[in-house]
């Protein structure tokens, strides 16, 4: 890719032409994100001797303040990082297989630029699994802050009611809880099972890429979250619900016996029989943004709930 440009820290704990390789490339893509914070998390971990890189890679945001930053806290840790800048923006899907490109380690571990390890041993839990053997994906969860913005608030209780699950829990499901924001899987594996890049915008392609895996190779759940800081707007989570029907309606083409058990299907399919059923769709908008601020929080979440099967019941075939 020309238009990449690759920056190395000079005092690397590993040379980059160093013959060993290390057990474990963390991979953190960003976009209009700034992920000091996070860089530095990694960095404290892996400086404790841990045999792990960090690959980083701005995907257009082209913000040099940030990247300069970036740069300069590379330099002056005693850890392996490589940053990467893309002129242009290119998309998930491009940023993931540049930084797998890249990427030196057996073991790849995708953690989005929002997210934040809870703890210290954040890698060495991933790296006590890589030596064990014991599972070829491993997904570590991920928790919601405390509190939230008003603005953000319903991101923050729709995540903790549906996503935020113990390993147990996410276990029953298997892939129907697995997403990239804090995913570590086999390097081969990725290569031979990539994800789909006809998956546009947000949503569902992490969903559909571990439906297809968990056939084939042992998925394992365990408790390791990170913690999701990047918490949208109620506006911005109604836009991707709408716009998200057509990577739903591939997702549940590619794994039909999955999605049939999902409630959302259930959801979409009643509403589907209901004539007119679209015109619901100014009320629940106005229940789900709450702006006079009287609409209990779970009538807000069932609203939101329904738009989104609302808008999937029209754009998805039967």
């Amino acid at each position: 890719m020309t238009d990449i440009a690759i920056h190395i820290c000079d005092n690397c704990a590993m040379d980059m032409g160093d013959s060993s390789m290390p057990a474990l490339s963390v991979l953190v893509p960003y976009y209009h994100d700034d992920p000091a914070e996070l860089l530095a998390s990694l960095c404290s971990q892996v400086e404790t001797g841990l045999n792990a890189e960090i690959l980083l890679y701005d995907d257009g945001t082209a913000n040099a303040q940030i990247n300069t930053r970036l740069q300069a806290l590379a330099k002056q840790r005693n850890a392996p990082v490589k940053l990467m800048f893309a002129a242009n923006n290119k998309g998930r899907s491009a940023a993931r297989n540049a930084l797998q490109k890249a990427a030196r380690g057996d073991w790849i571990l995708f953690l989005d630029a929002d997210m934040m390890p809870e703890d210290a041993q954040f890698l060495q839990r991933y790296l006590d699994i890589i030596e064990k053997d014991t599972a070829d994906v491993v997904f570590g969860g991920f928790t919601m802050p405390k509190q939230a913005s008003r603005d953000t608030e319903l991101h923050r209780a729709f995540s903790q009611s549906s996503d935020c699950l113990s390993a147990q829990q996410r276990m029953i499901k298997g892939p129907q809880y697995v997403c990239s924001s804090n995913l570590a899987a086999r390097r081969d594996i990725l290569t031979a099972q990539p994800f789909d890049t006809e998956f546009t915008g947000w949503g569902w392609e992490d969903s559909e890429w571990a439906a297809r895996i968990a056939k084939s190779y042992r998925l394992l759940h365990i408790d390791n979250p990170a913690l999701h800081l990047g918490l949208e707007s109620t506006d911005t989570l109604l836009r991707r619900f709408r716009d998200s029907a057509s990577n739903y309606d591939r997702f549940t083409k590619r794994h039909p016996d999955l999605a049939q058990n999902l409630k959302l299907y259930r959801m979409m399919t009643h509403l589907r029989k209901i004539p007119g059923q679209k015109v619901s769709r100014p009320l629940l908008s106005l229940l789900v943004q709450n702006k006079i601020a009287i609409v209990p929080m779970r009538i807000r979440l069932l609203a939101l709930k329904l738009w989104r099967a609302s808008w999937y019941a029209e754009r998805c075939s039967s």
